[in-house]
């Protein structure tokens, strides 16, 4: 547990800084895009009150203001990811905390919508961190995972690793100076897709309504759970 913990939180504290840049460069754009269809996929709104986990540089939570949402927290485990946050969002309603998902630092039923963008493999207890999503979510909140997956057509699934394992690590290491963190992502992506079944474990956490929603030829899913 702590030695996952510890490599995550290395490797993003090291990056925080070109996070936003690669983000950009190695999706094309598409992030944005997938951020944004999400939030409206869960039909975020103004009476919204948002935990944002594994927050990153604030990027969900920079869209979710966009549309409307004034109450809006951010929990992410590295320090310098927060630090971005903070300077790109002075005007977020809510305390930033610096934690880990498997233990959310607020009262239960304090939220209405919980966001992780591709972060949930990062977690070094899946089941454990959506416990702890069930808990602090208020009746009728709604959990919303955005997360990588490898894509089921088979020309695409190759082309898709092939950038993946040889590209995506090159330019990543070159551009961050942290070829660790741009190798640690494709090889995540692929164990987690492989050993990790998103609807069995938010099941178990107690989330009944649970819809699933692909993103460019099967790359990215939504997955949304109301509690």
């Amino acid at each position: 547990m702590s030695d996952k913990k510890n490599q995550v939180k290395r490797i993003f504290d090291s990056i925080a800084f070109k996070y936003d840049l690669l983000n950009h460069l190695l999706s094309f754009g598409i992030d944005h895009y997938w951020r944004k269809k999400a939030l409206k996929l869960t039909g975020i709104n103004s009476d919204s009150i948002l935990l944002d986990i594994a927050c990153g540089t604030g990027d969900v939570a920079i869209s979710a203001h966009k549309m409307g949402v004034r109450n809006i927290y951010g929990a992410d485990f590295s320090h310098n990811m927060l630090k971005l946050f903070n300077d790109k969002s002075k005007w977020i309603v809510g305390n930033n905390v610096q934690t880990v998902a498997e233990n959310i630092p607020f009262k239960n039923e304090t939220f209405t919508n919980i966001t992780v963008a591709f972060g949930v493999r990062n977690f070094y207890d899946i089941q454990k961190g959506f416990d702890s999503f069930f808990h602090v979510l208020k009746k009728n909140g709604k959990a919303t995972v955005i997360e990588f997956r490898m894509p089921e057509n088979r020309i695409f699934k190759r082309l898709y690793k092939f950038y993946f394992k040889k590209v995506l690590p090159k330019v990543g290491g070159l551009i961050s100076g942290n070829k660790e963190a741009y190798s640690y992502l494709p090889s995540s992506v692929e164990e987690f897709d492989e050993k990790i079944d998103l609807i069995k474990l938010l099941k178990n956490s107690g989330f009944e309504k649970i819809k699933r929603h692909n993103m460019t030829f099967g790359i990215v899913q939504v997955l949304i759970a109301q509690k």
